[in-house]
């Protein structure tokens, strides 16, 4: 296997991640939508598999991720460069977008669409 394609491999499986995170913090919306509360302990949704860290995220900040299907909330430092960019970001949490080849991967994951 030559290098190009580890390093692909090695995006792939990081969106694939991300992807699985995404749906822990769907069913955690789920199970939140009846409390009363400001806000709600996210999965971060980092690549990183071993993350176990949670991001407290308001209904319409976890809305706003989620409208988009290569969003994904993260916690700040959380970021891998070669596979998304921060388009927003706050003391809280980052928001990331995918890159085209693991934007695929994200679409085809989105229990959204």
């Amino acid at each position: 296997m030559s290098g190009d394609e580890r390093g692909d491999q090695r995006k792939h499986q990081i969106a694939r991640n991300e992807a699985l995170f995404r749906e822990v913090n769907e069913r955690v919306q789920e199970v939140s939508e009846d409390r009363a509360t400001l806000t709600t302990d996210f999965v971060c949704e980092c690549g990183n598999t071993d993350c176990t860290e949670t991001i407290p995220l308001r209904d319409e900040e976890y809305e706003h991720v989620r409208a988009d299907s290569l969003l994904f909330a993260i916690v700040p430092g959380h970021e891998i460069p070669d596979v998304e960019e921060v388009v927003a970001e706050n003391q809280r949490f980052y928001v990331v977008r995918k890159h085209v080849s693991e934007g695929v991967i994200a679409e085809q994951t989105d229990p959204r669409s």
